[in-house]
């Protein structure tokens, strides 16, 4: 048995979401007990550095005021390790903090049991633990197959004049969710990333692939390491570009570092505001106008097959786009986009009463779909002359009225010409609209799961296509390598 399983009753995070609500002396209290248990693995030049295990423990304490008269106040207090004899310590704190703050504009009754039915009739369904069942999270042999696998592509490389660098780490996040409206809910996390950077053996040449993963048995290092080995060949011949709007193909990996972004800022509570891309001219929102001529539909879908993630709201805090309020309402399959037009923007249940729309809390995962069937390299094939990118890299918001971004290009951009990469060219800035590229994108393929190279940190449970847009705009010429 592990330490986990051994661990004592009192300890363990149900215990301590039952005790903080026990000691709760105000109106209503959310609890949110977060567990997490990683591993990681690390490689430069064609050999591993390090690996390692870390767990860490979150208590998160929402108490709920509600004064006839005064309205209803809010305090979170959130902290790491906290032991059995500083639970209630945490619980003064929030009722405190609560005591001293200004009216919540987004409160609502909690959710209860009678809202139970929305999750239909077993919210543990799909392998996901009872509230009771042990935390066994994850330990460094859930890399067994993936490092004997890496063993072998470090000797490819070495062979084939590359060296690999970069990093694996594999986490599982318990997250525990009581109220004193009864609700008792639990989710069980697993994310996965692998990050390979190849580079020539004089280090001009360099190349970047990335996956996300559940649990890494779908990880299949030597293909990725092959598409490595592509990258670099293209790059021994070398063409100076210069800054301009180019056709574009963009693999997966882009596609989801533009549109993750875009899904951030997708609220409704700051489009009421007029404050973003999805504020409507004379108020309200652009729900229902066309984004793109091609049939696009970005959704998530908490039981999506390989992304699967909470079907509850878990809100450790109230936001924009957030509310405490909130936890434990149920999530269902959403889409943002379908058919081209904007169908819904994330919204709690205080921003769905102000805007009129139905209540679309934020979904941990995202996916394009466009009834494409190509992959990057048939679409390459029909290029006559344009630009493929790897990934984007620093991307920043310049404009949130219009969402434009700028950023980089990192570790290979290349020169299609006649359905042939040619030639690796040099970095660019970027200036970019993701909203305004929707509208320019020509041919969508077929959507598989990636990894975004810039918030894969964050968010790593998409599914997106390689796109193919007209008039990508490369501002300028970046000195990046």
């Amino acid at each position: 048995m592990t330490a986990q399983q051994t661990r004592s009753p009192d300890t363990r995070p149900q215990a301590t979401v039952e005790r903080a609500l026990a000691a709760a002396r105000c109106d209503d209290c959310v609890v949110i007990a977060d567990e997490t248990s990683s591993a990681n693995l690390r490689w430069a030049g064609n050999t591993l550095t390090t690996n390692g295990v870390s767990r860490s423990r979150q208590l998160t304490v929402i108490a709920i005021s509600r004064k006839a008269g005064q309205g209803t106040c809010v305090g979170v207090v959130s902290r790491a390790g906290v032991r059995g004899g500083q639970i209630e310590d945490v619980v003064r704190a929030a009722e405190q903090a609560a005591a001293e703050s200004s009216p919540a504009e987004d409160a609502r009754e909690l959710v209860g049991p009678a809202d139970r039915e929305a999750f239909g009739r077993d919210i543990t369904a799909g392998g996901q633990a009872a509230w009771d069942d042990p935390v066994t999270g994850t330990e460094i042999g859930v890399f067994r197959a993936f490092s004997g696998a890496l063993g072998g592509a470090f000797e490819a490389a070495a062979a084939g004049g590359r060296r690999l660098y970069g990093f694996a780490e594999h986490s599982v996040t318990s997250t525990f969710v009581g109220t004193s409206s009864g609700l008792r809910l639990r989710h069980d996390q697993p994310s996965g990333t692998a990050d390979i950077n190849a580079k020539s053996a004089d280090l001009t040449r360099s190349a970047w692939v990335g996956q996300g993963t559940r649990d890494f048995t779908d990880v299949d290092v030597g293909a990725l390491d092959a598409d490595l080995s592509r990258r670099l060949e293209w790059a021994k011949r070398r063409v100076d570009l210069p800054a301009g709007r180019y056709e574009t193909l963009l693999p997966p990996a882009a596609v989801a570092d533009l549109l993750i972004y875009m899904y951030w800022t997708a609220g409704a509570k700051d489009a009421l505001d007029g404050r973003t891309v999805f504020s409507k001219a004379g108020g309200g929102t652009r729900v229902g106008e066309r984004l793109s001529g091609l049939p696009l539909t970005l959704r998530s879908d908490p039981s999506a097959a390989g992304l699967a993630c909470a079907p509850f709201v878990i809100a450790h805090a109230s936001s924009r786009d957030s509310s405490v309020f909130d936890n434990g309402l149920a999530l269902h399959p959403t889409e943002w986009i379908s058919g081209g037009e904007l169908a819904a923007l994330v919204q709690t249940r205080h921003s769905a009463q102000l805007s009129g729309l139905a209540t679309t809390p934020l979904v941990g995962n995202l996916m394009l779909d466009g009834a494409g069937t190509a992959s990057l390299d048939e679409m390459t094939s029909r290029t006559g002359r344009g630009l493929l990118l790897t990934c984007l890299w620093y991307i920043r918001e310049v404009d949130p009225q219009t969402l434009l971004l700028t950023g980089l290009t990192r570790d290979g951009i290349y020169l299609v010409e006649n359905g042939e990469v040619t030639a690796a060219v040099n970095n660019f800035r970027f200036n970019e609209s993701p909203v305004a590229m929707l509208g320019r994108m020509t041919e969508v393929g077929a959507t598989v799961p990636a990894l975004s190279r810039e918030w894969g940190d964050y968010f790593t449970r998409t599914a997106m296509p390689p796109a193919r847009v007209e008039g990508f705009n490369m501002s300028s010429v970046s000195q990046a390598s």
